[in-house]
């Protein structure tokens, strides 16, 4: 919901969050609720003040960054370019203030100039990681030309350069070699039988926490392993790549 209303009001003032909101009367006769998502002068919400009050600041004025998103669910010409959320803007002040329109009205036009430029930066550092991928690729797919499988995992570059992973192994001929943080070799063949009895017609498997994709060891692997990308390099053989839980905690300002 935030999100929605960030999109849909790029400036977002609160002169006062301490001053009593005052109550709107809907006429009886309106079919719908009168929804105020497009106001400017709604009042805060209540744990919204508080969050304000928390962090000594009274005013606010909060703008929001939008870049392109491409709609991947729509081919070819028909293919839209659509916004998303990349940030805020965010500017306190301890005491009660007013920012007139014709301010608001620059500083919305300042941010749209800065998420264009953001935009860029996002786009060209997309442009370089693929490209990179795509190097990594080719040499990775020259080396299974010229060699086993193995070299992918023993040589440079490697399968890890190619995924943002903390491990990866390769089970190949009931023979295991790993890479980094990954299960031991009983482990990773105990995950290739449950991938042939329980996910022998699919081509690999992706998941975020093995213990909820309902691997029964998942317990046993501790927090060293918990999502993994698997893939089947033949009908008995796998990659895999492997990384570790990740526990983290964010104090927010005004909490």
């Amino acid at each position: 919901a935030s999100r929605f209303l960030f999109m849909k009001n790029k400036v977002r003032l609160i002169c006062d969050c301490l001053a009593p909101p005052v109550k709107v009367i809907q006429d009886e006769r309106l079919p719908q609720p009168l929804s105020l998502c497009g106001s400017t002068l709604r009042s805060p919400h209540g744990c919204h003040s508080q969050y304000m009050t928390n962090m000594g600041t009274i005013a606010s004025l909060v703008m929001s960054v939008t870049i392109n998103e491409d709609d991947d669910t729509m081919d070819g010409d028909q293919q839209q370019m659509t916004r998303k959320l990349w940030g805020l803007v965010v500017c306190h002040h301890t005491s009660p203030r007013f920012v007139p329109f014709p301010l608001r009205y620059a500083c919305e036009f300042l941010i749209q100039v800065f998420g264009v430029q953001i935009n860029k930066e996002v786009e060209l550092a997309a442009q370089v990681r693929e490209k990179h991928i795509l190097q990594i690729q080719t040499m990775l797919c020259d080396m299974l030309l010229r060699d086993a499988p193995v070299a992918i995992i023993t040589q440079s570059p490697n399968v890890m350069d190619l995924v943002k992973c903390d491990g990866a192994a390769l089970y190949f001929k009931n023979k295991t070699w790993l890479l980094g943080v990954t299960p031991t070799e009983e482990q990773i063949r105990d995950i290739a039988e449950w991938l042939l009895e329980y996910h022998s017609g699919n081509t690999g498997l992706s998941t975020d926490s093995l213990m909820e994709a309902g691997y029964p060891g998942a317990s046993a692997l501790g927090d060293a392993v918990c999502g993994m990308a698997a893939v089947s390099i033949t009908s008995r053989d796998f990659l895999f790549w492997f990384r570790s839980h990740t526990a983290k905690e964010i104090k927010w300002g005004g909490a």
